[in-house]
């Protein structure tokens, strides 16, 4: 059975004792065996398939920008900019993710450039690849933009990051209405606006607000897009400039690392459009067009974690199963706690024990799941899966913690590997940097 298909409420499938597991319709025992452990499988139709239902929720004519943050694997954000249904533009917040998006297919005119910290170089490179629109989170960033765009010649289009002074929802990521490092306080545009308006080389082409991230359900989405919407309306207004372009953010939720299926919002594209009306009553004419922004929700379901028993053991009466992946592999961001909680409960029959899923690391952080159901008598060699690991994985994670290798990644499509590769860790010599030069 696939574990994207289970109605189980467990986290993972094993191929050790009673169970079977499959990863993008390829036997995940084959590909262990083929690519070893820990392995990454990413299934591509799964994740077109996201974008088009996540495009299907939207008001017509939004656009969508994938958060290259939740994997920027290249085949997998590839998928999101091809074959059938309208494409996903990139937003980005590194050169690293620059490349993978151009070595994608992405052109600068599809990647929005994010972040609190843009460094002269990242600006300088950014630019030079033809990207020309960034989010700006505060007056220093807007100005900093607009020096390295006269450098070259060119006006950046920037969105000014507001950072709400309210909110609607509750979520498990709350990123607005305290002080962060996101964003320009919306209480402070009025004010700041002649000072936003004539920054040389940086031309204000709208809005972004990013207020929550994993939203816990359809109502609380559609409390927190709308309320944004009556925040930009707002600040447009102490802003003076009109809107071309306001990206609302996202919040669109997927299962971390557990079985089930990623949320259905049938009513979403109603609340919009009525929300719309009122606040922007031209956009149905494309003033402003409208964005979100999506990363777990286009790619989380599209993942499985291929992991292989190496040791079991017992300690003062409890059980240990020992794998191949840990916090170095997979969940490393669990260590902030409240943003990615890794628990793994792997699926099991009738005949289960409970034990605990640890991984290889000299540290007892390096816990998948305390005390849970594992399939009785699972040994060394024995394959685990964890279903819905496409987002927040290696790239999230611990990848050079004891210097461990980093895990196999591999890509399906239609049940065929259309690629196998491998992060690896290389230092290499850096020459220093000439006098006047900024990184």
């Amino acid at each position: 059975m696939s574990p994207h298909t289970s109605t189980s409420t467990s986290t993972a499938t094993g191929t050790g004792p009673d169970t079977d597991a499959d990863a993008g319709g390829v036997d995940a025992a084959e590909l262990a065996a083929r690519y070893g452990t820990p392995l990454y499988v990413y299934d591509l139709e799964r994740v077109r398939t996201a974008r088009r239902e996540l495009f299907g929720f939207l008001p017509e004519g939004f656009e969508v920008f994938y958060a290259f943050k939740a994997n920027p694997h290249v085949d997998l954000v590839r998928a999101l900019r091809t074959g059938a249904g309208p494409a996903c533009k990139a937003e980005i917040s590194s050169t690293g993710e620059l490349a993978a998006a151009l070595e994608a297919g992405y052109g600068g005119g599809d990647i929005l450039y994010t972040g609190p910290g843009k460094t002269p170089g990242e600006l300088r490179e950014a630019l030079a690849r033809g990207v020309r629109t960034f989010s700006a989170e505060s007056p220093g960033d807007l100005e900093h933009i607009g020096a390295a765009a006269l450098a070259q010649g060119v006006v950046a289009d920037c969105l000014l990051r507001i950072n709400s002074a309210t909110a609607s929802a509750t979520t498990s990521i709350r990123m607005t209405g305290t002080p962060t490092q996101f964003g320009i306080d919306s209480e402070t545009v009025a004010g700041l606006a002649p000072r936003l308006r004539s920054v040389a080389g940086a031309r204000i082409a709208g809005l972004h607000l990013f207020s929550q991230s994993n939203a816990r359900d359809e109502e609380a989405l559609i409390g927190e897009l709308t309320h944004t919407l009556a925040a930009a309306a707002a600040v447009q207004q102490d802003l003076g400039v009109e809107l071309e372009l306001l990206d609302i953010g996202g919040g669109f939720s997927v299962p971390y690392a557990q079985q089930g299926e990623r949320a259905r919002y049938p009513h979403l594209r109603a609340a919009l459009e009525e929300a719309l009306d009122v606040h922007f009553p031209r956009w149905r004419q494309g003033t402003p067009r409208l964005a979100v922004e999506s990363g777990r929700y286009l790619s989380g379901d599209s993942g499985t974690l291929v992991t292989r028993v190496s040791n079991v053991k017992v300690s003062r009466g409890r059980k240990f199963v020992i794998v191949d992946a840990g916090i170095n592999t997979f969940g490393g961001m669990s260590g902030l706690g409240r943003l990615l909680p890794v628990s793994v409960h792997v699926q099991a029959g009738a005949d289960t024990e409970k034990a605990s899923l640890v991984g290889p690391l000299c540290t007892p952080g390096d816990v998948l799941g305390r005390q849970i159901d594992l399939p009785a008598g699972l040994a060394p060699g024995d394959v685990v899966t964890v279903p819905n690991t496409g987002a927040y994985g290696p790239t999230s994670s611990l990848l050079m913690f004891l210097g461990r290798p980093a895990p196999a990644e591999v890509a399906v499509d239609g049940g065929r590997v259309v690629s196998a590769v491998r992060i690896e860790h290389v230092r290499t010599p850096l020459t220093a940097l000439t006098a006047g030069e900024a990184p």
